[in-house]
């Protein structure tokens, strides 16, 4: 153990004191300090990232986003303040996580507060869960936390929230498995219908009745321009220059 004078430096203190040093040499532009000071605390970073390991994200994920919140930590570490790097840098780590959960991996949003309950139940629930053994009721969580069973019951349906399921898995483990998305409608191509029709009425509105009759019988019945002729008693001529002259006034 390093000793100054008679009086030996515990093996705590001298660690700060090495931080310190590597910082203030970060600090001063030197990049193999800084990657130095990194590594030392990097172990650290992904035990902190492993405590939401059971939250669904891929360990990678968490990783990455503990080793941003360590940079961040170097960055705004002050050594002269006396507050060794590891106290500074775990609140650091833990606000980042936090944050990549309340911000990044909802699949619907829920507002801020509730957000914030959700992780704080799901927390409860890992503590409570006696190593995976059971899972513990909403009752014994609402105990743990100081609150009300409703409260914590909501936030579980909060938490709902954080993953799409896939609308290809089965819903109903029955003789015959129902697949999510055989639960959900199709769409009603009679609506596309209704609304082009209403688009048609709406664009012809400005044509004579004769032009109407016109595009009707070649668009919606599917005439040929001769046929159209025989029935309205003009020539393909006649008809062909009214179709265009009709869908040039549409269109303008």
């Amino acid at each position: 153990m390093p000793s100054v004078g008679r009086m030996p430096i515990s093996s705590s203190t001298h660690r700060r004191l090495y931080d310190a040093r590597l910082q203030r040499r970060r600090q001063r532009g030197d990049l193999s300090a800084g990657a130095e000071l990194a590594e030392r605390y990097l172990p650290m970073a992904r035990t902190l990232a492993l405590r939401y390991r059971k939250s669904g994200e891929p360990l990678e994920d968490l990783f990455q986003v503990a080793s941003v919140g360590l940079v961040m930590a170097m960055k705004r570490w002050d050594p002269d303040r006396g507050i060794a790097f590891s106290t500074f840098a775990v609140p650091t780590i833990l606000g980042e996580l936090r944050r990549y959960f309340r911000d990044s991996t909802w699949a619907v949003r829920p507002p801020r507060a509730k957000q914030e309950l959700s992780l704080a139940v799901a927390k409860a629930r890992d503590e409570l869960s006696q190593g995976g053994a059971r899972s513990p009721k909403a009752a014994e969580i609402a105990g743990a936390l100081g609150w009300s069973q409703e409260v914590v019951l909501d936030a579980l349906e909060v938490s709902a929230a954080r993953r799409a399921d896939s609308l290809d898995a089965p819903v109903s483990d029955g003789d015959e498995p129902v697949i999510g998305h055989d639960l959900h409608g199709s769409p009603d191509p009679g609506y596309a219908r209704v609304d082009d029709a209403v688009t048609v009425e709406l664009l012809t509105a400005g044509l004579d009745e004769r032009a109407r009759q016109i595009l009707r019988m070649r668009f919606r019945d599917d005439l040929l321009q001769r046929e159209i002729g025989e029935r309205v008693g003009l020539s393909q001529m006649h008809v062909s220059r009214i179709l265009r002259d009709s869908l040039l006034r549409m269109q303008a």
